[in-house]
């Protein structure tokens, strides 16, 4: 599982960022930014994220 980012739908309020365990994700630009090699797709990220902007990709 690829976790993907809609840059569109994401704020950059920070909580996917303070919810992951392996710090994978980073805000920047007020944007947030998937490191793929640190995802452990344990899709806390995605249930964490208020807008929704964070889902699974192919």
């Amino acid at each position: 599982m690829a976790v993907i980012v809609d840059q569109e739908k994401c704020t950059g309020c920070g909580t996917c960022e303070e919810g992951c365990p392996v710090e994978a994700i980073k805000v920047e630009d007020k944007k947030a930014v998937v490191d793929a090699e640190t995802c452990v797709d344990c899709g806390t990220c995605i249930e964490e994220c208020p807008e929704k902007a964070i889902s699974e990709g192919t």
